[in-house]
């Protein structure tokens, strides 16, 4: 299915590899750097707090715990057979991602994949996140591959969303 389009861009977390991350351990350091400033934080997943802080003004307190998160559970992340796809692949690739650019890097480094792809652009790269379409079209533009001609490879229905947004073809895994 690849071969009919001129790039792939893939999410990472739960296509490429399954990061090592406990979301309810990671939310615990941001809860009260929202409860400080009057939000709800009772949310156990540390990325659905990451919304509330964006919509405070706070995403930029709350990134370094995330991303320590994220950078640690890389680390010591799980393959997934979608990884070997990665790294054969001989036509652009890229990565589109929630999980900050580090996390991705440091995943793919983990796995033994650090050059498979020629773009990688996470929550940190571009000032909108999935599943705003720009992360993707930044991805594509950055490989000079059109949406027509792009193939984005996801696990869930905001990668979907991101997709059609940005007028890629998807397929889920």
């Amino acid at each position: 299915m690849t071969d009919d389009y001129d790039a792939v861009v893939y999410d990472l977390d739960g296509t490429l590899v399954r990061l090592a991350v406990d979301w309810a351990a990671a939310a615990e350091p941001i809860k009260p750097i929202l409860r400080e400033h009057g939000a709800d934080a009772d949310a156990d997943d540390a990325l659905d707090l990451l919304p509330v802080a964006e919509s405070m003004g706070l995403a930029e307190e709350v990134e370094p715990h995330l991303a320590a998160a994220e950078r640690a559970g890389a680390r010591d992340s799980e393959g997934l057979p979608l990884l070997d796809e990665l790294a054969a692949a001989d036509g652009p690739v890229g990565i589109c991602s929630l999980n900050c650019e580090a996390a991705c890097r440091l995943a793919l480094d983990a796995h033994g994949v650090p050059n498979a792809t020629d773009v990688i652009v996470g929550r940190d790269s571009v000032p909108e996140r999935k599943p705003h379409p720009q992360p993707l079209l930044t991805a594509m533009q950055k490989l000079g591959a059109t949406p027509e001609r792009t193939l984005f490879v996801g696990d869930s229905d905001s990668d979907a969303e991101t997709a059609r947004r940005a007028g890629t073809a998807f397929r889920r895994v």
